[in-house]
């Protein structure tokens, strides 16, 4: 019985992780969809929104040009780069008679870029659906096709695919797979998001979103998002307030996106998302965005405190066989998750060994997020979240 207490104290550490693993599982993925074209194939336009994406953009100029769904037009938005994108995609659609690129015009006040570079490439799309997909996506030949027939299957108006992510350099490997455990911990797997009847637990995903271009222009577009950081979360919580279908679907052998190459771009990358953009999930209203610069800590504190309990009695700093025990379980728990993640994304187990290193940089990511608050730079822009 004297085990019990430390127990106790150790399950914040032992149920989350249990429950966002049952959540997970019951996800659903394109590999379950047909990947033959439906007899009268509605066109699809691809917009692709770019600025300063040169390192990017033929990688996934081509890859989305290599579809086999046959009916399909590509819009490249090159949104005032100065790197040489608009040329270098030009280079890569090697003269494809579906593919064009579209040079954006200047930025409205009150438009965040991606935003206005979206809505500048549905006026000029002809598509009765429309795919919204980043710069820095990976499509592999039958994405469209299978993301078409599961559009039908499931009546979405809005359909987002969830795919893998590269993970490239060692900050990446750390950092990354923090950031998705938090978001896993909050959403849960597809169906949980599916399913919710809550405004409030709608996503999508931003690298891959397809919407009925009806719907899409029922709801006012981009232009009802034009002023959020994180217009993916939005627009799936648009649609699905205007009564419309929102459908996630995992899309790991279809799509893939090495989101930032550095410990540079994540840091901002993530810093501009995570607190601004996160205030529109959460639940409760302005009760809960009172107390999320709070509830966002949660998650990086919970991992380090066990961590400095075994390093403070280590050096005779702290004393108890209960709280000793409580640290050993809570990081035995960690662990174990820690190993779980990282084969299921394909690294090395051994990453585990650094989990408490992803767990600083996270915080700092979220603290600095929180100081800045709506304040959101990137791109060379400097943008005010509403």
């Amino acid at each position: 019985m004297r085990y019990l207490p430390a127990f106790l104290w150790s399950l914040p550490w032992i149920i989350p992780p249990l429950i966002t693993y049952f959540r997970l599982r019951h996800s659903r993925s394109l590999d379950g969809e047909n990947d033959v074209a439906p007899a009268d194939p509605p066109l699809v336009s691809v917009i692709v929104p770019a600025r300063n994406e040169a390192h990017n953009i033929a990688r996934c100029v081509t890859s989305i040009l290599s579809t086999t769904y046959p009916n399909l037009e590509l819009v490249v938005v090159d949104d005032a780069s100065t790197d040489g994108t608009a040329e270098v995609a030009r280079r890569a659609t090697a003269g494809d008679p579906r593919a064009r690129i579209v040079r954006n015009h200047p930025l409205p006040e009150g438009w965040f870029g991606k935003q206005w570079a979206c809505a500048t490439g549905a006026k000029v799309a002809r598509g009765t659906v429309l795919q919204f997909t980043d710069a820095d996506t990976v499509h592999q030949p039958d994405l469209v096709t299978r993301s078409i027939n599961a559009m039908h299957r499931t009546e979405a108006d809005l359909f987002s695919v969830a795919g893998r992510q590269e993970l490239g350099g060692f900050w990446e490997k750390v950092i990354q797979p923090q950031i998705f455990t938090v978001l896993s911990m909050r959403y849960g797997g597809t169906e949980s998001v599916n399913q919710s009847t809550r405004v409030s637990n709608k996503i999508a995903n931003g690298q891959c979103i397809f919407v009925k271009r009806a719907s899409y222009d029922a709801i006012g577009g981009h232009g009802s998002v034009r002023s959020s950081v994180a217009e993916d979360l939005l627009l799936a919580q648009r649609f699905f307030a205007a009564r419309k279908r929102v459908v996630l679907m995992l899309g790991i052998n279809q799509l893939s996106t090495r989101m930032y190459a550095s410990l540079g771009e994540i840091i901002n990358g993530w810093r501009k998302n995570v607190f601004a953009g996160g205030l529109d999930a959460v639940p409760f209203g302005r009760m809960g965005q009172t107390i999320f610069p709070l509830v966002l800590l949660v998650p990086p504190l919970l991992e380090l405190l066990p961590v400095l309990a075994l390093v403070l009695t280590a050096f005779g700093m702290a004393a108890g066989s209960t709280s000793l025990l409580w640290a050993a379980i809570s990081c035995l728990a960690t662990v174990v998750w820690w190993v779980l993640v990282y084969i299921r994304v394909g690294e090395s187990p051994l990453y585990f060994l650094v989990y408490p290193l992803g767990a600083l940089m996270l915080l700092y990511i979220f603290v600095t997020a929180v100081i800045r608050g709506r304040r959101v730079t990137w791109k060379g822009r400097t943008y005010i979240s509403q």
